[in-house]
C-alpha cells in the first residue's frame, strides 16, 4: 500500500503496518514523541494497523487536536483509580467534553468531595506507572459474557444494544480495561498530570429519568500545568460572575420549583430587560424591519403542516380543550411569520420584507439541563425573518452581519469570529443547491468584511447557516446570533409573491437572531460585566445618599433634578452611616452614588462616587445632571447627539 505524508512525499509499505512502525522507520525520536496518527483525516492509535492507501500525519502531544484525547484518557485513568480505591464500583460512560471530561459510576455509597483528592492522588500514581494502552477487538458474545461475569452490567448492556455489525473494541491499560471506540494515547504517562477533579453530580443512566441514578465525577485536563492553572483562574473568576448569584444580590430575578425553567423578573431585572428591548427595537426600526406579534397557541394541524409536529413534538407543550382541540404553545416564531407574509397578495416590490418579533416561545427542556437564565423553558427571542428573492440573499446577509457586529459591540461583546456551518451528513437538497447556498453565505460574510470559519457538517438539515461567536470579559466564547437560509418552510406553508413578470414565486426565508433569547443574553451580559453594567444599561443608574438627616430635603431635590435629566434615580435617606450606604449600593452594582450632606446642600453640589473608584467628584447639581444625562444615553442615541 502507499502512504502520503504532509509534505506530499509518498512511500510504499506492507499492508497492515502500524503508524508506530512507520514513525520508527523515519526516526526513533519521532516514534517516541508521537501521540496519535491522523489517517485520512481521522485520529488513530499509533499501534492500529493501516489497511490501505492513505494520507498519514503524526501528531505530537502539544497539538491542539490531541487535547480531546488527553481528556478522554484522563477519564479512563480516573475510572481505573476509582475502581482501585472503591472495589465494586461499576463504570458506565466517560467522554471528553468541552474543557474536560466526566465519568458516570454506579455505586451504592455516594462519593463525597473528600474523595476527590484521594482519587486525584491515585490518578497521579497510575500516570507514573506508565501503563501501556492497547486496543483489542473482541467477539461480541464473548465481550457480553466477560463484562457480565465481572459485574459490569452497564457495559454488557451497551454491547447488547449495539448493532450486530458494530466492531467491539476494548482498551486495556495495565490490568484495567474498558469498552471504548478510542483512539487513545500510547500510555498513561503521556496523559500527564495537568488535571483536576472539579465536582460531583447525579446523572440518570442514558439520560432517562426512568433509569437508575448514577454518580458523575467531573474533571478538567490540559496539555500543560500552565494551561490548567489559567483555566482554574478563569473558573474562579467565572464563579464570582455567576449570573444566578448576581441576580440574587442585585435583586434582578429569581426562579422556583413551581415554575421550572421560567423566570420571575423583579422590577430592577425587568428594567434591564426593557432598556435592552427598547435599544433593540430602535436598531431594528433604523434597519428597516417591521414588527409583528403572532399567537402563543396554535392548533396541532398548523404545526403538522409546518413540519414541527414531526420533528419537535417532544419539545412542545401541548394542551387539549373540552371541544377536542389539540393545541401547542409555539416553540418558535417562524411559521407564524409566514402566515402574515401569506395574508393577501405580496409583490416583488415589497421584497425584501424584514419581519421582526420579540416573540415569547416555550420548549420542554429536561429539568436536569435547566441552568439559570442560560437554559430555560420559557424565553423571548429577538426573532426576525427576511423574506427575499434569491438574488437579494447576499446583500441582506451582509447587512445582517454588519448589524449584528454593531449590536454586539454596543452591548460590550465584540464578535470574535463567524462560523459558516456547512452541509450535514443527513440533509435535504442536492449538492448543487448546497454549493450555491454555502457560496452565497460565504460571499456575504466577506462582503461585510468577515472571513468566516468553516464548521463542517454543522448546518441545518435544510440549508447552511452563519453563527456569530462573541468573547466575554474573561475570554469565554458564546454563540450569540445566527442566520439560516430556508427554502423549505415557505414551500411547506405555501408562501408566494408575484414576480415582475406576473408569475407566482416562492420567497427565500432568512431566519435570523442577534441576541438569541433575551433571557440567555441577559445572563451572558450579567457575567460579562460582573453585574457592573455601563450607565445606560444599569437598572438603577444613580442613588442619592444623604450623610445627615437635615440634608434630606436637598437630597429629594437632587433626585428630582437627576430624574428630569432622564436618569433612573433612587434616594437613600435612611438614618444609616454613609459608609454603610455606599458599601450596600456598591454590592448592588449601582454605577453612581451621589452623596449629599449639609455642606452640599448649602453649596448646591453633589459628591459623585463611581463604582470601582475610591475617589469622588464634587460638582454642582446641574453639572451632575448634565454629565450623567449625557453618559446615560444608549449608544444608538449617542450617535445622533
Amino acid at each position: 500500500m502507499q502512504l502520503q505524508f504532509p509534505d506530499g512525499a509518498k512511500r510504499d509499505y506492507e499492508t497492515g503496518i502500524t503508524a508506530r512502525a512507520v514513525a520508527e522507520g523515519i526516526s526513533p525520536s519521532l516514534a517516541k514523541r508521537a501521540a496519535l496518527a491522523r489517517i485520512d483525516g481521522h485520529l488513530r492509535d499509533l499501534d492500529r494497523p493501516i489497511e490501505g492507501d492513505a494520507r498519514i500525519e503524526f501528531l505530537m502531544r502539544d497539538d491542539p487536536a490531541v487535547l480531546d484525547t488527553i481528556r478522554h484518557d484522563t477519564s479512563h485513568v480516573m475510572a481505573e483509580a476509582v475502581q482501585e480505591l472503591f472495589p465494586g464500583t461499576q463504570v458506565t460512560i466517560g467522554p471528553a467534553i468541552e474543557d474536560g471530561f466526566y465519568y458516570d459510576f454506579a455505586r451504592e455509597t455516594p462519593f463525597s468531595l473528600e474523595d476527590l483528592p484521594k482519587i486525584e492522588q491515585r490518578m497521579r500514581e497510575i500516570v507514573d506507572r506508565d501503563e501501556k494502552i492497547t486496543r483489542e477487538v473482541w467477539d461480541r458474545n464473548e465481550a457480553i459474557k466477560h463484562f457480565e461475569a465481572i459485574g459490569e452490567a452497564y457495559k454488557a448492556e451497551i454491547i447488547t444494544d449495539l448493532p450486530e455489525s458494530e466492531t467491539i473494541t476494548v482498551y486495556r491499560q495495565g490490568n484495567w480495561k474498558d469498552l471504548c471506540l478510542g483512539p487513545h494515547l500510547p500510555s498513561t504517562k503521556m496523559v500527564g498530570k495537568a488535571f483536576k477533579l472539579t465536582k460531583l453530580a447525579g446523572a440518570y443512566w442514558r439520560g432517562d429519568h426512568r433509569n437508575a441514578q448514577l454518580q458523575r465525577i467531573y474533571g478538567t485536563a490540559w496539555a500543560t500545568q500552565a494551561d490548567l492553572d489559567a483555566y482554574l483562574l478563569r473558573l474562579e473568576e467565572a464563579e464570582k460572575r455567576d449570573h444566578r448569584k448576581l441576580g440574587r444580590s442585585m435583586d434582578l430575578f429569581h426562579m422556583q420549583e413551581e415554575g421550572r425553567g421560567m423566570v420571575f423578573w423583579h422590577p430592577k431585572g425587568w428594567q434591564l430587560w426593557r432598556t435592552l428591548e427598547a435599544y433593540m427595537r430602535r436598531r431594528l426600526d433604523a434597519a428597516g424591519y417591521v414588527e409583528v406579534k403572532t399567537p402563543q397557541v396554535l392548533d396541532r394541524s398548523f404545526w403538522e403542516k409546518s413540519g414541527h409536529w414531526e420533528k419537535y413534538r417532544p419539545n412542545m407543550f401541548v394542551c387539549e380543550t373540552e371541544e377536542g382541540e389539540v393545541l401547542s404553545l409555539k416553540p418558535m416564531n417562524c411559521p407564524g411569520h409566514v402566515q402574515i407574509f401569506d395574508y393577501g397578495q405580496r409583490s416583488y416590490r415589497e421584497l425584501p420584507l424584514r419581519m421582526a418579533e420579540f416573540g415569547a416561545c416555550h420548549r420542554y427542556e429536561p429539568s436536569g439541563s435547566l441552568h439559570g437564565l442560560m437554559r430555560v423553558r420559557g424565553f423571548t427571542q429577538d426573532d426576525a425573518h427576511i423574506f427575499c428573492r434569491e438574488d437579494q440573499i447576499v446583500e441582506e446577509t451582509a447587512r445582517f452581519v454588519e448589524l449584528t457586529r454593531m449590536i454586539h459591540k454596543d452591548l460590550g461583546m465584540e464578535t470574535a469570529y463567524v462560523n459558516l456551518a456547512t452541509r450535514p451528513e443527513i440533509r435535504a437538497g442536492s449538492d448543487e443547491f448546497w454549493d450555491k447556498a454555502e457560496g452565497m453565505l460565504g460571499e456575504a460574510a466577506r462582503l461585510a468584511g468577515v472571513k468566516p470559519v468553516i464548521a463542517e457538517g454543522d448546518g441545518a438539515f435544510y440549508a447552511p447557516k452563519l453563527d456569530f461567536i462573541v468573547k466575554d470579559a474573561i475570554g469565554r466564547e458564546w454563540t450569540c446570533g445566527t442566520l439560516q437560509l430556508d427554502y423549505v418552510l415557505p414551500e411547506r406553508l405555501g408562501a408566494e409573491y408575484v414576480a415582475e413578470d406576473g408569475s407566482k414565486q416562492r420567497p427565500v426565508m432568512l431566519h435570523r437572531a442577534i441576541l438569541g433569547s433575551f433571557e440567555r443574553f441577559i445572563g451572558i451580559m450579567i457575567e460579562n460585566y460582573a453585574g457592573a453594567f455601563p450607565l445606560w444599561l444599569a437598572p438603577t443608574q444613580v442613588v442619592v445618599a444623604t450623610i445627615t438627616s437635615d440634608a434630606e430635603s436637598y437630597g429629594q431635590r437632587a433626585v428630582e433634578t437627576l430624574r428630569a435629566a432622564g436618569l433612573r434615580v433612587e434616594g437613600d435617606f435612611r438614618n444609616e452611616k454613609i459608609n454603610y450606604k455606599v458599601r450596600e449600593h456598591s454590592v448592588a452594582k449601582v454605577p453612581v452614588i451621589a452623596v449629599v450632606g449639609r455642606k452640599e446642600a448649602e453649596t448646591g453640589q453633589v459628591a459623585l462616587r463611581r463604582l470601582g473608584s475610591d475617589g469622588q467628584q464634587i460638582v454642582s447639581l446641574e453639572e451632575a445632571a448634565r454629565i450623567l444625562g449625557a453618559e446615560s444615553l444608549p449608544p444608538d442615541l449617542r450617535e445622533n447627539t
